[in-house]
């Protein structure tokens, strides 16, 4: 009876010592592999060399805001109507409430947009600066000390996977980083890969495919940095997620008990 017993203590030891380690195995988080923007480098203070962003210029298909301003109340209203009215379309992160997209002005095939008085006007290749300034100087023949201003309605950036908020959202300027494009869409989430985070860009020349490390600090260096119109970001999940939500991993612990309970009563019984 002293050796049953003894074997049966051996047995439930070994048992619980397995427990331990399966339990240790599942809570052990390598927070290298979560924490944002490391570096090498341990001073407190550390200076970056500037990047600038690419200046977006105007192309077809490009819908603006051109909001006009003079003295004319009346002749505000004429030119500012396509900014308020607007059209009901599917739900558009950042965008207006209640789905709502301004109309605004439509750049055609030919690289022009039609505005009251001044009628067609040559924008394409333009920055906004620029395009403002030309409508201006057309506005001077009509109203008094005009002032104007233009917006892209229809720039956009996409997240998706594992993010807390994934949609698409209005892409307001050309100052709008990655890392704010990650804080827009709720951040990634404790199951987002931040070693591998893919970025798709395309151009009128190409589109490119690339792979971003967030938790490396020399990403504040990449071309990447500053996000252009229709860039989508994709976060993968890691292994994690994957034990998770898959059934036979969550249920491998109780499987473990009932096989660990049938020996220790089969040992019972042999003796």
């Amino acid at each position: 009876m002293f050796k049953i017993s003894r074997k049966v203590n051996l047995l439930g030891v070994g048992i619980y010592l397995l427990a331990i380690v399966l339990c240790a195995s599942c809570v052990r988080v390598d927070t290298r592999n979560i924490t944002y923007f490391q570096s090498r480098d341990t001073l407190a203070y550390q200076v970056m060399p500037p990047i600038t962003p690419q200046v977006t210029r105007i192309q077809p298909d490009d819908i603006l805001a051109v909001v006009v301003s003079s003295l004319s109340e009346e002749s505000n209203v004429l030119f500012n109507t396509a900014n308020e009215n607007g059209i009901t379309m599917s739900k558009f992160g950042g965008g207006m409430a209640a789905g709502q997209q301004p109309l605004g002005y439509l750049v055609d095939s030919t690289g022009k947009i039609e505005m009251p008085l001044i009628g067609r006007v040559k924008i394409s290749s333009y920055t906004l600066e620029q395009a403002a300034d030309t409508i201006k100087q057309k506005l001077l023949f009509y109203l008094k000390e005009p002032t104007v201003n233009i917006r892209f309605l229809n720039h956009k950036f996409s997240v998706l996977g594992e993010v807390g908020n994934p949609g698409v959202f209005n892409l307001i300027d050309n100052h709008t980083t990655l890392p704010e494009a990650m804080a827009i869409a709720g951040d990634l989430t404790i199951y987002g890969l931040r070693k591998n985070v893919m970025l798709i860009r395309t151009t009128a020349e190409k589109r490119e495919v690339v792979r971003i490390d967030l938790t490396q600090r020399d990403f504040f260096n990449s071309p990447y940095y500053y996000l252009r119109n229709n860039d989508v970001i994709y976060v993968d999940m890691n292994k994690g997620k994957v034990t998770t939500t898959d059934q036979r991993l969550q249920l491998l612990p109780i499987y473990i008990s009932i096989v660990t309970t049938l020996l220790v009563v089969a040992n019972l019984f042999r003796r």
